[in-house]
């Protein structure tokens, strides 16, 4: 079973400083760290492959510093690391980002399962992991909560839902992102970390990559963040009280009032 997760790099706090001038994120100095949902789906991979045996590779998209996050996976018990890093790629959106990914996932040869955290805790869009089985051209399953059974040709899998699960089968090839539920992260080990310490990460950029320029970074990202900013805080407002009628009747009328339907 050759299984890919891909992983991020993200902010290790929730005290992010925004630049007041540039609208940007200031980065330095603040610690960066695997996303927490990935390591989910790097321990999921592992145990996959415990049972079936082959190989978990590791893909990260980011500067050459987001290096750190693949030794991380390493320690945990994943056997390659693939840093995606280029100039050309800055800037990317989440559109950009799953094509570049995907583009990346090609070069490793054949692949039965991608993994993916089920989103990243600085953009929350979740966006990413299902855009990248959309560039491939394989089926997802989203939310994966546990999963029952594998073999060589499909997963099965528990999908979780607002109220229980579903279970869904899928043939593999194909993409999963998995949610907290699924298990617990192990710690990695000394020998773990020895191994990662040591171990070669594979970069892939523009030169060693078949990608169409027109589609990676700010010029294949449909979508562009103009500004960051920190909301203001508002108090005061108005209480509304009464039964239920006078509350539906209430209501209406203030919504009316601020012109937000006629």
């Amino acid at each position: 079973m050759n299984i890919v997760v891909c992983i991020k790099q993200v902010p290790g706090t929730t005290q992010v400083k925004i630049n007041p001038e540039t609208g940007t994120l200031i980065r330095d100095g603040v610690e960066a760290v695997v996303n927490p949902f990935d390591e989910y789906a790097i321990e999921e991979a592992v145990r996959i492959k415990e049972k079936t045996g082959g190989t978990v590779k590791v893909i990260t998209m980011g500067p050459p510093q987001a290096d750190a996050v693949l030794r991380t996976a390493i320690s945990m018990g994943a056997d390659e690391g693939y840093l995606v890093s280029d100039r050309a790629f800055a800037g990317s959106d989440t559109w950009a980002t799953s094509y570049t990914l995907s583009s990346g996932i090609k070069t490793m040869g054949k692949v039965d399962l991608i993994i993916c955290g089920k989103q990243a805790i600085d953009g929350d869009t979740a966006q990413v992991g299902p855009g990248v089985a959309e560039m491939l051209d394989i089926p997802f399953v989203a939310w994966v909560k546990k999963v029952e059974e594998i073999t060589e040709n499909s997963i099965k899998v528990q999908r979780l839902m607002e109220e229980g699960y579903d279970v869904v089968e899928m043939p593999l090839p194909g993409l999963i992102t998995v949610v907290k539920e699924i298990n617990t992260p192990r710690v990695a080990g000394l020998k773990g970390k020895m191994k990662a310490k040591s171990a070669a990460i594979i970069t892939l950029n523009t030169s060693n990559m078949d990608v169409n320029p027109e589609r990676i970074g700010l010029k294949g990202s449909p979508t562009q963040v103009l500004r960051s900013f920190v909301p203001e805080r508002k108090s005061g407002g108005e209480k509304i009280s009464g039964d239920v009628g006078e509350l539906v009747q209430k209501t209406a009328s203030v919504i009316q009032n601020l012109g937000v339907v006629k």
